[in-house]
């Protein structure tokens, strides 16, 4: 999966992290653009303004040393204004006579303004982060000299220091957002702030053993062309940062959550339970899935999904021989000798560019737009891979970086392939993540927001449909490879089952735990990892399974219609031609290029 804590820029969610801006130094501007493609650069502009670490992310450093208090009250104040400034320049705007490609803008835009809006209707802010993401979690990551923010020249490092000397400021607002969210009544769950309490006392955060801790990276890989005297210079300046702010900021927020926080926290596990609670989930579930399907909808798509998979399930059982129980089956093979044939991270790599190798003849006949940007597989650094699961990490839209499908192979003798191998490659590489990916950030026609903007419920849903196209490249024949691809899907509709139960007070964490166990062949601690990210982050699993089924859908829809006017690869040009968009809007654009094939 594509990491999901860098989403925000289309995508949601709770409002996490990155950035004070009282109102006297609003980052903003007064521009006032007329026409649609002014209002949406100028959108785009003022945005990577309110948030700086999304710029760093996209490699843009005009902010580099700014860090927002984006949780303050009067930020967000200014913030809500700022949108609602643009959403009145986008009704000035006559639709009518726009192109259907701007109409598409119009209405990414339109959603996206509306949806970041309504969100702050919720509070957000009173959850400033969790166990599961936030700034708290990302900002060792950039701090770190592996991450996007760049420590090549001496501005590098002077910018990051101003980051590191605004955090604790960031992490006092976090505070007082976590009481007022005590006063009313809208606190995280018990379970979850337990994990919350030892993240802020991690050794690699705490330490004062510069080697251990993660903030003194850039000051142990220096660049061969700082002179010594810089060097000497940022050392004990980022020794004194560390020491005198971050270290204090985080056993701060430590002792925090644990004396004053953890108490007032709920014994409930989903939004059901909090005031509103039943109305905010279902504008979570409409936001992550950009859709306004009900969540009773949601549950009962989630609920015929798992029924149809284990039925398969079943199937592959009884062709590999298997006596015992479908549950016996799921766990039985985890240890099959027979899923794990290799011996060598070589043998596993070779493996994955054979997949490859096998579906680049049928790729020409499904798709005749194609990226530019390279393409690479790689084993995950040894330093990460402990943590690491497979990802997709997009190339740069100059073509300097290919994207790169990264697999840890601590140990290559245990790598399973029903954990997904051919389905996974589909998902995360070509044509899923690297296609969608890179098609998008090379088309230079598209605004910035969106050549750079991510909504999971389109681009998670587009690669969890190019599994289903496994059969088609000739994939799946081998019995443990078809098993993989089932539990891939199957983990997806799991999540619609899950993510609304737990949200609407039907299901408890504990019975959550136990229904994803009886259907993926997970551990309890990756399973219990899996629950309570959603219940951290509600409705962001809808997503992936919800895109994935409308993509077909529509593919079903227009096969049948178009009849042998129908081309597969011209459809799949068209749902991958102006990036990600929400899927009601994606189904206005597809209904206009059938219009256009009849």
């Amino acid at each position: 999966m594509k990491n999901i804590l860098s989403k925000s820029i289309l995508g949601l969610g709770l409002i996490i992290g990155l950035a004070s801006c009282k109102k006297s130094d609003s980052p903003l501007t007064k521009v006032t653009p007329t026409n649609l493609d002014s209002i949406a650069s100028n959108y785009y502009e003022q945005y990577l303004k309110l948030y700086p670490l999304e710029a760093t992310s996209q490699g843009d450093t005009r902010y580099n040393d700014q860090l927002p208090i984006n949780i303050d009250k009067d930020f967000i104040s200014s913030e809500i204004a700022f949108y609602n400034s643009v959403q009145k320049q986008l009704n000035n705007v006559d639709y009518k006579s726009l192109s259907d490609e701007d109409k598409v803008v119009y209405d990414v835009l339109d959603f996206t303004l509306k949806d970041k809006v309504e969100a702050y209707a919720y509070h957000p802010e009173y959850i400033p982060f969790t166990q599961f993401g936030g700034l708290p979690l990302t900002f060792p990551l950039y701090g770190s000299g592996e991450g996007s923010q760049p420590f090549k020249t001496e501005k590098d490092y002077s910018d990051w220091l101003k980051r590191m000397e605004k955090f604790p400021e960031w992490m006092d607002a976090a505070q007082e957002n976590f009481r007022e969210g005590i006063n009313n009544k809208f606190v995280l769950p018990k379970k979850l702030v337990i994990k919350m309490i030892p993240q802020m006392r991690a050794e690699e955060i705490t330490s004062k053993d510069l080697d251990k801790n993660i903030f003194y990276g850039p000051i142990k890989n220096f660049p061969k062309n700082l002179a010594q005297a810089q060097k000497d210079k940022f050392s004990a300046l980022y020794r004194d940062a560390i020491f005198k702010k971050i270290i204090p900021a985080y056993l701060k927020m430590g002792e925090f959550l644990e004396k004053e926080y953890l108490p007032k926290s709920r014994e409930t596990d989903g939004y059901n339970s909090l005031p509103n609670g039943k109305e905010i989930y279902q504008f979570y579930a409409k936001s992550w899935t950009t859709t306004n399907i009900s969540t009773d909808e949601i549950n009962k798509t989630g609920l015929q999904q798992v029924a149809m998979l284990r039925s398969e399930m079943e199937k592959v059982k009884q062709q590999v021989g298997f006596t015992g129980t479908l549950e016996e089956f799921i766990n039985h093979v985890k240890t099959d000798e027979k899923a794990m044939p290799y011996k060598t991270s070589k043998e596993v790599l070779d493996a994955f560019n054979g997949i490859l190798t096998k579906i680049t003849p049928k790729l020409k006949t499904m798709f005749s737009v194609t990226p530019k940007t390279k393409f690479e597989i790689r084993q995950t650094e040894k330093f990460r891979e402990a943590s690491a699961s497979a990802e997709y990490i997009q190339g740069t839209p100059d073509g300097k970086r290919p994207g790169i499908f990264y697999m840890p192979l601590p140990d290559p003798s245990k790598f399973n392939v029903t954990s997904g191998m051919e389905s996974l490659f589909l998902h995360e590489a070509i044509p899923g993540h690297h296609y969608q990916i890179s098609l998008q950030q090379e088309n230079t026609k598209l605004p910035k927001f969106m050549r750079f903007g991510w909504l999971g419920a389109y681009g998670e849903g587009w690669a969890h449909y190019c599994e289903t196209l496994g059969p088609e490249f000739g994939l799946y024949t081998d019995p443990y490879q078809k098993m993989g691809y089932l539990s891939d899907q199957m983990l997806r509709a799991v999540r619609l089952v899950v993510d609304t139960g737990i949200h609407s007070g039907k299901m408890t964490r504990e019975e959550a735990i136990k229904y994803f166990l009886s259907n993926i062949s997970y551990d309890e601690a990756s399973a219990t990892a899996e629950i309570e990210r959603y219940m951290a982050m509600p409705g962001q699993a809808l997503g992936y399974k919800i895109g994935s089924l409308r993509i077909r859908d529509l593919r079903e829809k227009y096969q049948k219609e178009l009849g042998n006017k129908f081309n597969l690869a011209s459809f799949h040009d068209e749902v991958l031609s102006q990036g990600c968009l929400p899927l009601d809007v994606l189904n206005r654009k597809m209904e206009l290029w059938a219009k256009k094939q009849k």
